[in-house]
């Protein structure tokens, strides 16, 4: 075989390793054994000439190489699974649903599924925003797949990208000065309203809870006026409001990643279309 050549085979089974770091999950996503998975890796590995993991008893580490050429990876899939798509889009019918949180329900998603309905016109696609961790407890039942947010480090599900999780207030108003400090933020099982209650707790400034609502719009609306401090993800920082540095008068938050959770009774026209929204929007993570 040509060493010009990449086998896609053996780029989905790289790409899956980098994702959960480990080849036991690897396995179980690809629906192959371990070892073949581990074979698969290999035979890259020796193809490019270079490690693209560190490997020792339970752990798995992406190199340094390895970092750099996922983003090649990716992107030779997403060329490979829009080919396929345009070719085969006629073929796939029936319906998906998509759970997904409120920021990328509104602000990413509309346009990803308006790309999918052009190439997969003969599939319902119905969305539902809100928490994605009741969310996760609904897959296979009433979502297909879910695109959830978890702590950094998490290993379930594919992961998609990774969020700052920053401290915004209205862009006239110094709201974060006031003390006790008035926060506006969403339901209890919101992972970012734990984050920044412990924070300010563990830091030992004084907040009162202002504002509660399971809208993120209500609650950015709220900060938009200077009545209150909220968290939001960095890339999704919104007219009117501004990023607050931690360090000077608030504590520093956690990392966030966002992954995609698949129901394990997709339909294969189903599977086709969803792997065609994972890669979008790995697309639009790298910027394309």
């Amino acid at each position: 075989m040509s060493t010009s050549t990449l086998d896609p085979e053996l780029l989905r089974a790289f790409v899956a390793v980098a994702e959960h770091l480990s080849f036991t999950r690897s396995a179980e996503r690809l629906n192959r054994t371990q070892a073949a998975v581990s074979l698969q890796v290999r035979r890259l590995e020796e193809r490019l000439g270079v490690a693209l993991f560190r490997r020792s008893t339970g752990r798995v580490e992406i190199t340094a190489a390895g970092e750099d050429f996922l983003i090649d990876a990716r992107r030779i899939l997403t060329l490979n699974e829009q080919a396929i798509a345009r070719l085969s889009n006629q073929k796939v019918i029936g319906r998906i649903r998509i759970g997904v949180m409120e920021d990328y329900g509104t602000k990413i998603l509309p346009r990803l599924l308006a790309d999918m309905a052009e190439r997969f016109p003969f599939v319902q696609i119905e969305m539902e925003i809100g928490l994605t961790a009741r969310f996760l407890k609904r897959l296979g039942s009433s979502f297909d797949a879910v695109i959830a947010m978890h702590p950094e480090g998490a290993t379930e599900g594919e992961l998609i990208c990774r969020e700052k999780a920053v401290w915004v207030a209205a862009a006239d108003y110094t709201v974060e000065d006031i003390n006790p400090l008035p926060m506006a933020l969403s339901n209890p099982d919101c992972l970012f309203r734990a984050w920044a209650l412990e924070a300010l707790s563990e830091a030992g400034r004084l907040w009162r809870l202002a504002y509660v609502s399971s809208s993120l719009a209500a609650v950015e609306a709220i900060v938009r006026q200077g009545l209150a401090v909220t968290v939001v993800k960095g890339s999704m920082l919104s007219h009117g409001l501004r990023n607050v540095d931690p360090g000077q008068c608030l504590p520093p938050l956690p990392s966030a990643e966002i992954r995609l959770h698949r129901s394990k009774t997709l339909s294969p026209s189903a599977a086709l279309a969803i792997n065609h929204l994972v890669l979008r929007l790995h697309s639009m993570a790298l910027g394309s």
